[in-house]
């Protein structure tokens, strides 16, 4: 089978999107090598490394026009190499396909991820949000399949795109091993020395945006005798002004640290030193941050709704997203309660085995078959 991809999040993205991507290259790579795989990647200028084998190919623009204008290639003009490959199935990874696929007889499949830019339009500029509709719009309405990577995103697609239930198929995403691969004392050391990180900490991983809702978990230090650093890790955005507002304002700055340029290898370590991992996010598709500190053996809590009961199943702990007497009293609960802490990991790693690689893989595969 020839299968290509949309893969500008695959070398252009270091978020979700992007780490999406390269997992599902990698675990086909790895699980069904007998298949080609070609990736379409519109620019060749600052791309993310990562391995590929022989039966995968880069394919970028081959004309004067794809060239200089490579995001109209990505969206239209990448047609006519999909059908001289002679693709079988052309996977648009990220919410999106190309203008015209249909026509071609190549099958579709089309990763649908989340609504948020629906759910929450006041975090989204009014053009790209105008954009991003009428292309989810048009990928639901020609794809041959649809990938949701939640049951809450399957519900989404259907309630605000009328995606035909029929036409869904829910496949959970899994996370880099290196999350499920013990981390030795002399790693951590050399991670903390590199950070100067805390002896002990609670730990957050994902963009530093409102969204996120970080300012819950420093409230509910602000108002207990809860003795512990807090370290973010992620992506700086605005919101980071109004999170040193907040520390100044609660006499807070020593004790909670913001990282924005954490090396990827280096995040196992920082699951695996933390003594709770928190996550109270507002809304996601999955949460893949949730699974990576369930497959470190590190304690969760996150929020209730959205899809976070799916990626955290009996292993996490649940509080409003916005109630910081919740969130206090459940990091103390933690904290206080060994027991608690060793069920919840080992929960965790159960739990964890649902979005195994063979799993996920084998998922794909049964989609694109």
């Amino acid at each position: 089978m020839k299968i290509a991809f949309d893969a500008k999040r695959a070398y252009h993205n270091n978020r979700g999107l992007g780490v999406y991507s390269r997992n599902v290259i990698r675990l086909l790579n790895e699980y069904y090598p007998e298949n080609q795989y070609f990736l379409f990647n519109p620019k060749q200028k600052n791309n993310i490394d990562f391995p590929i084998n022989e039966n995968t190919k880069e394919i970028n623009p081959d004309t004067f026009s794809g060239k200089i204008f490579p995001d109209w290639w990505r969206s239209k003009g990448c047609i006519n190499q999909i059908k001289s490959l002679n693709t079988d199935i052309y996977h648009g990874l990220s919410q999106e396909l190309p203008k015209g696929i249909e026509k071609t007889g190549v099958k579709t499949v089309v990763t649908m991820h989340d609504a948020i830019f629906i759910r929450y339009p006041e975090l989204y500029d009014w053009l790209y949000r105008k954009i991003f509709i009428r292309k989810n719009e048009y990928a639901c309405r020609v794809a041959d399949k649809i990938i949701a990577i939640s049951e809450q995103t399957k519900r989404d697609f259907i309630d605000f795109f009328n995606a035909p239930a029929e036409k869904i198929e829910v496949v959970y995403q899994g996370c880099n091993n290196i999350f499920r691969e013990k981390v030795s004392e002399e790693t951590k050391a050399a991670v903390r020395k590199k950070y100067n990180l805390p002896e002990t900490f609670l730990l957050n991983v994902g963009a530093i945006e409102k969204r996120k809702n970080l300012a819950t978990i420093i409230k509910a230090l602000a108002f207990s005798d809860i003795d512990i650093p807090l370290v973010a890790v992620g992506n700086k955005t605005d919101y980071v002004n109004e999170i040193h507002t907040l520390t100044a304002q609660y006499k807070l700055e020593k004790r909670v640290f913001l990282l924005h340029n954490v090396a990827f290898a280096d995040l196992p370590a920082f699951y695996a030193m933390a003594q709770i991992f928190i996550y109270p996010s507002q809304f996601e598709g999955f949460g893949i941050p949730i699974l990576e500190a369930l497959c470190a053996g590190t304690p969760v809590i996150t929020s209730h709704g959205s899809c976070f009961e799916e990626t955290g199943g009996n292993a996490a702990m649940y509080v409003d997203y916005s109630n910081a007497e919740e969130m206090r009293v459940a990091i103390a609960t933690v904290l206080s309660d060994s027991n608690l802490q060793k069920q919840m990991i080992s929960n965790g790693h159960a739990h964890a085995e649902k979005f195994n690689d063979e799993n996920v893989a084998k998922n794909l595969m049964t989609v694109y078959n």
